[in-house]
């Protein structure tokens, strides 16, 4: 079943000028010299500490490129765009255009193409958009990630090209990627039961109380007897389930495997 997304509220920011490529290049984490003709590119604009300020996607529009974002991003990453933007031949046009996105499952959701136009029929109900967006590990900023997170903490870890060259904030990326390792993931959680699970909620393990939280919850369709979430769980639990079974954990006193993204 298709899910069927309306991102009229998101923003596109497009980049012209003889700088273009080069500017976005070695300010963001995606390898602009290389973006798909056919989906978006995501990535993230980083502070020097490597820290998440924008989650956004890249794509090649003709001669321009063109950035889009959450709709509660726009101005902050207009803003990042022309603080940088210093001696840069770049100028950037910020609108907000009728465009939709079609989900044929959840893997697609970082791969399927923003679409001109209107939806070609009622959109999805909030509650399917939100399902699939979670068993798909799709971010939402301010939620699912924000300015106290890495993007290695997240799915935009499987973004990340390690070759493409310096950019702001990644020092401390490469330095993670070197070691090998990470504090905490974003992980995703079927959790048993029918009453809501809120932001917030504590995730705990035997061997460690305070395991992680929960960032964003939904339930597992209108009738579902579990409930879908995504948070930040400690990388001391993350594989402490028997080989072949995901780990479990407990979540406001429920139970709760633990799976990687997408579900």
């Amino acid at each position: 079943m298709t899910t069927i997304v309306d991102t009229a509220s998101w923003g596109a920011i497009t980049v012209r000028g003889g700088d273009r490529i080069r500017f976005l290049q070695g300010l963001t984490t995606v390898n602009v010299q290389a973006l798909s003709v056919d989906r978006p590119s995501w990535g993230a604009i980083l502070n020097p500490k490597g820290r998440v300020l924008s989650v956004i996607a890249v794509e090649p529009h003709g001669d321009d490129l063109v950035i889009r974002c959450q709709g509660n991003l726009i101005e902050k990453t207009h803003q990042l765009l022309d603080r940088y933007a210093v001696m840069d031949d770049v100028t950037f046009e910020v609108a907000q255009p009728a465009t939709h996105r079609l989900w044929q499952s959840p893997a697609e959701v970082w791969t399927a193409p923003f679409l001109l136009g209107a939806p070609p029929s009622e959109p999805s109900s909030a509650g399917e958009i939100e399902r699939v967006r979670i068993l798909g590990g799709f971010l939402d900023y301010g939620r699912d990630v924000d300015e106290d997170c890495f993007p290695f903490e997240t799915p935009l870890g499987g973004f990340l090209d390690y070759g493409k060259g310096c950019y702001v904030g990644q020092e401390p990326v490469f330095r993670v990627h070197a070691q090998g390792n990470t504090a905490r993931m974003l992980r995703g959680f079927a959790i048993e039961g029918t009453e809501p699970i809120e932001p917030g909620t504590v995730i705990s393990h035997p061997s460690k109380e305070k395991a992680g939280t929960i960032t964003s919850a939904v339930r597992d369709g209108a009738l579902g007897t579990r409930w879908l979430a995504l948070g930040y769980l400690h990388r001391t639990v993350w594989g402490a389930g028997v080989e072949g079974a995901p780990p479990q954990v407990t979540i406001g006193g429920r139970t709760a495997e633990v799976h990687a993204l997408p579900f």
